[in-house]
């Protein structure tokens, strides 16, 4: 089976365009994703974009109002349709009931006042107060009482249990970080990335798309001390990072199909490329690669034979952990020594059929591994021994989701699609806080898709961006949405980005806010901080700014040109599917996807890559 295609390298045209990122700015010039003005030929044009599961199971219902009666023994029906509570909650906080004066659009509400018991059943059981429920619905005066009542009880006794297994049962306290690296104690610092004397940036270099005729693959950016690295056509380069004077190049007899971003500390990393076995008439991702970053030196090549030995297995993805290079796909996976390119494992056939379908990289290495029928698999998140390969904890998604995503490995979160719920083909209707050392489920929290932007590639087990997880913390950017303090000079769309503690899977107090006209997601953590990029508003440059992970401030690291063509040129490189990179105060675009130029003149209007920085 082939690999889904992938998204261009710009976000759909309005028409298809989901709403949040990639929603249009207001005129005259257009954000992420939106169509462009033609802007005058050569530097900084918009770059056109490139020609271009299964269901699963519907996500939990939400936990009732406060107050709100059950019937004895009776579980909501996972994933029935449900009565809504009596009050909506506020915007950032999924499912919880929002109380009179507590903040609204964006901001993450109080915890729950009572202990919360998730219940879980299959598909088909009554929900409660609904038809068959047996319960009565509290008006929403009552509940507020209620729940006010129920608050002091919990302020007088002191602490909150959260239930972190899917089976109901209460095994976490808030305050035990269970393998989550945090808490509700969580505080900012640590990172590398400090803001400069001068934060205006200007360009730095840019190349040009070199000529193809086809859609072209050039996954892989790559960033150390020493050099930028990005893929070309069938090729790798290292530039200054600086000058953007070329430094190394590395030729290869394929494109670059697949890689990781995440690279070792004494600068290697790895990639898969394409080959074109005997009588193919088109190429395929076979060969694995380490990498010398610093040096462009290619470590190793390896690929796998099939079990019938007559043609090479095609890898989906490659990852990067613990020192050792892991490639899944259909077939299963396999994995190598980084340093060495010792062949580790490679796939296998069992009994019931299971397969390691990817990995997720960093500090851990984390498998996916799903086993069964293909319409209803069973996945299995395991964390391996890098070495051997052999799980060292199991976690058992939810029966029914097909496709698991991993945003993490240290600490180890998960993102899926439950019961195709999310409605904005992000893949994530809810994410996963698992203890690594145990394979214990510590919080589930939901991310509706019309309220946070997170994104995760539909089948792809590590693509996840907009998203981040550290410091005990995970954060999520909400969608666009108008500016509650509109006024006189407004410039309309905001968002924010807020926290969860991966703990208790609560919402921590205070939120990280864009400003107006201004739209903001995570790019990576640094330290105990966010690196966040910030989209502008018409007649405002693109910035990086550094999100302090306790406090949720914001402090500006880079701020883009304002000028037309620049703006044009940084903002064709959508955050969703374009490789960012923020560095020692500098920041990398680079393309993932090349298609041919619609004409002569748009050939000068596109970039393989570019780079900003301040001085």
């Amino acid at each position: 089976m082939s690999q889904p295609p992938q998204p261009p390298q710009q976000p759909p045209q309005p028409e298809d365009a989901p709403k949040g990122f990639g929603a249009p700015q207001q005129p005259p010039a257009p954000g992420f994703g939106a169509p462009q003005e033609p802007a005058a030929p050569g530097f900084g044009a918009p770059t056109p974009p490139p020609p271009a599961g299964p269901p699963s199971t519907p996500p939990p219902a939400a936990a009732p109002a406060y107050g709100y009666p059950q019937t004895p023994g009776q579980q909501p029906g996972y994933g029935y349709p449900q009565t809504p509570p009596p009050q909506q909650p506020g915007y950032g906080y999924p499912g919880q009931p929002q109380q009179p004066g507590q903040p609204g659009y964006g901001y993450p509400t109080q915890p729950p006042t009572q202990p919360v018991q998730p219940q879980y059943a299959m598909p088909g059981a009554p929900a409660p107060g609904g038809q068959g429920g047996g319960g009565k619905k509290l008006n929403t005066q009552m509940t507020i009482i209620i729940a006010a009542v129920v608050a002091v009880g919990l302020i007088v006794g002191g602490g909150i249990w959260y239930a972190g297994k899917d089976d109901g049962k209460s095994d976490a306290k808030q305050g035990d970080t269970g393998g989550a690296q945090g808490g509700g104690s969580a505080t900012g610092g640590g990172g590398k990335e400090k803001a400069p004397a001068n934060t205006s940036a200007k360009v730095l270099f840019q190349t040009p798309q070199p000529k193809v005729t086809d859609l072209t693959s050039v996954h892989g950016s790559w960033l150390t001390d020493k050099v930028y690295v990005k893929s070309g056509v069938k090729e790798i380069v290292g530039y200054d990072p600086v000058k953007g004077t070329q430094l190394w190049k590395l030729p290869l007899t394929g494109n670059v199909c697949e890689s990781t971003t995440h690279v070792s500390a004494d600068g290697k990393t790895a990639f898969a490329f394409e080959s074109q076995e005997n009588g193919a008439k088109i190429a395929s991702c076979t060969e694995v690669a380490g990498l010398d970053l610093n040096t462009g030196k290619l470590l190793w090549q390896a690929n796998i034979k099939g079990a019938s030995g007559d043609r090479k297995t095609r890898f989906d993805e490659v990852t990067l952990g613990a020192g050792t290079v892991a490639a899944g796909g259909l077939d299963g996976g396999a994995a190598w020594d980084l340093n060495t390119g010792k062949e580790l494992w490679k796939p296998t056939t069992t009994a019931d059929q299971c397969k390691d379908v990817g990995y997720g990289g960093g500090d851990a290495l984390v498998a996916v591994r799903k086993c069964g029928d293909y319409d209803k698999p069973t996945i299995n998140i395991q964390t391996l021994d890098p070495k051997t390969g052999q799980p060292t904890s199991t976690y058992k998604m939810l029966p029914g989701i097909q496709y698991a995503h991993i945003v993490s490995t240290s600490p180890l979160v998960l993102a899926a699609d439950v019961g195709e719920s999310a409605g904005d083909g992000s893949g994530i209707s809810d994410f996963f806080s698992v203890d690594a050392k145990t394979g214990k489920l510590l919080a589930r929290i939901p991310a509706p898709g019309d309220k946070y932007a997170a994104d995760c590639d539909g089948t792809s087990v590590e693509k996840c961006t907009m998203v981040a997880a550290g410091n005990g913390r995970l954060y999520v950017p909400t969608e666009q949405h108008e500016n509650a303090a509109n006024g006189s000079g407004s410039l309309g769309r905001t968002n924010e980005i807020v926290a969860f503690d991966l703990t208790t899977g609560q919402p921590v107090p205070g939120k990280a806010d864009a400003g107006d006209g201004y739209t903001l997601y995570p790019m990576r953590m640094d330290g105990n901080n966010v690196i966040a990029y910030k989209d502008a508003p018409y007649n405002k440059g693109t910035q990086v700014v550094s999100i302090d992970g306790g406090s949720l401030k914001s402090t500006l690291l880079l701020e883009n040109p304002a000028d037309r063509a620049v703006r044009d040129a940084i903002t064709s490189f959508s955050p969703k599917y374009s490789e960012m990179l923020y560095g020692n105060g500098r920041l990398y675009l680079g393309a993932v996807l090349l298609s041919k130029p619609y004409s002569a003149s748009d050939a000068d209007k596109k970039f393989l890559f570019m780079a900003t920085g301040t001085s």
